[in-house]
């Protein structure tokens, strides 16, 4: 890992003064901060090569096209896929609505089979199932989570002989839980074969090693800004055996191969998830930023923050006004949810910004059902990535201890 004065150089916005104080971001889980590596490889791509992809032939477009695809091929190197399962899209979210509706849409689920997900899923994980299970006459289950808390054993007992959908988050985006999904995965496919399973990457692929082939999961989704690339673009890995099953999610664009009075079929992998012109800025800004993440090397990344998550779960227990959720012990990687006893988690965010520079995220966290079993309508959450380091918790501890004798 670099030092603190190298990842400044990397990251400008590390140097900005926030209320006279030094900035320490904390809100990686929402979003990550932008290497300059990054932005000046998506503004040397628009400044000079911008065109359309895929559609004229002069000079301009091939390179944009090139651009395009070499991202794609960057991303399936990254996470170990075939190139043509990689979809753009703009982000994780879309990239699980458009798995639901497709495949609810392809008849590849039937009116009773169950649905399979878990009470810790953010609302992107949580809701188009329960949607697409209300228009096409699905059944949805839920796993609920004792204290939010994932136990693979438990989970196992919901798998019956009609669960034909199950979809997972990999790393809780509210207590920082790394599900072993390896695990998860291997077990239900000893149960039963013909499971789909869908798994969320957004807070995982950003921090540790990802093979979806060593995975074995049908499909996963992960944003390009919560790992060092521009927003509006995203990635939707999924099998090519269902991806050629699907029905397209979007019409239009570079997804057509025939269209007449008589009726239209569609283009081959990827491009018949890709309506429309693509964001090709976000890819060229997304390949750079796995380059970055690539020379730092992802198990690096994962024992970095494993390292910090255990010294911030320690210097956070010492502190007697907080209640910390979550499990607490070596499951937990990158993000700690907390409150001040009696406090507001809102009040707590303004305060440590405005008295000590200290960005962290409050609120819901798109959790409410995950809300619900802690007893709480929000909580204040801290989240970590490559230039985190164990005095940016030393100064958190100070500011949460400032906040309590503010407002106790």
């Amino acid at each position: 890992m670099l030092s603190s004065k190298e990842y400044e150089e990397i990251f400008p916005a590390l140097k900005r003064k926030i209320n006279g104080h030094k900035l320490i971001y904390l809100d990686n889980a929402a979003t990550t901060l932008r290497p300059k590596e990054v932005m000046d490889a998506v503004n040397e791509y628009s400044l000079n090569h911008h065109a359309n992809v895929h559609r004229s032939t002069h000079t301009l477009a091939a390179e944009a096209t090139k651009y395009y695809e070499d991202a794609r091929s960057k991303v399936a190197n990254f996470i170990n896929s075939e190139t043509e399962e990689v979809i753009f899209t703009k982000g994780a979210t879309e990239s699980l609505n458009l798995i639901a509706y497709s495949i609810a849409d392809s008849n590849i689920l039937r009116s009773d089979d169950e649905i399979l997900i878990s009470t810790i899923e953010h609302h992107a994980n949580f809701v188009p199932w329960q949607q697409i299970a209300k228009i096409f006459n699905l059944k949805i289950k839920y796993y609920p989570a004792k204290s939010g808390i994932f136990d693979l054993s438990d989970f196992l007992k919901h798998i019956t002989n009609k669960t034909r959908l199950v979809s997972i988050t990999a790393l809780s985006n509210v207590t920082g839980q790394l599900i072993p999904v390896n695990t998860l995965i291997k077990q239900i496919r000893n149960i039963r074969q013909d499971v789909i399973i869908v798994v969320d990457g957004a807070q995982a692929v950003p921090h540790l090693p990802i093979d979806v082939k060593k995975m074995d999961c049908d499909f996963i989704a992960f944003s390009g800004h919560k790992m060092l690339g521009p927003t509006g673009i995203g990635v939707l890995y999924g099998k090519r055996k269902y991806l050629n099953e699907m029905t397209p999610f979007l019409f239009g664009g570079e997804m057509i191969d025939k269209v007449s009075t008589d009726g239209t079929t569609f283009n081959v992998l990827p491009y018949k998830f890709e309506a429309g012109t693509p964001n090709v800025d976000g890819a060229v800004g997304l390949a750079k930023a796995i380059e970055i993440l690539e020379r730092i090397g992802m198990d690096n990344i994962q024992e970095h923050e494993k390292q910090l998550t255990s010294y911030a779960l320690k210097k956070l227990k010492e502190l007697d006004f907080l209640e910390i959720f979550g499990p607490q012990d070596e499951t937990q990687q990158s993000i700690i949810s907390f409150n001040i006893k009696g406090v507001h988690p809102h009040d707590v965010a303004h305060l440590l910004n405005d008295l000590t520079g200290i960005a962290i995220r409050s609120g819901h966290h798109c959790a409410q059902p995950l809300m619900k079993e802690f007893g709480t309508s929000a909580t204040c959450r801290i989240s970590f990535y490559v230039y985190n380091e164990e005095e940016d918790v030393d100064k958190l501890c100070d500011g949460l201890k400032k906040v309590w004798e503010w407002l106790k």
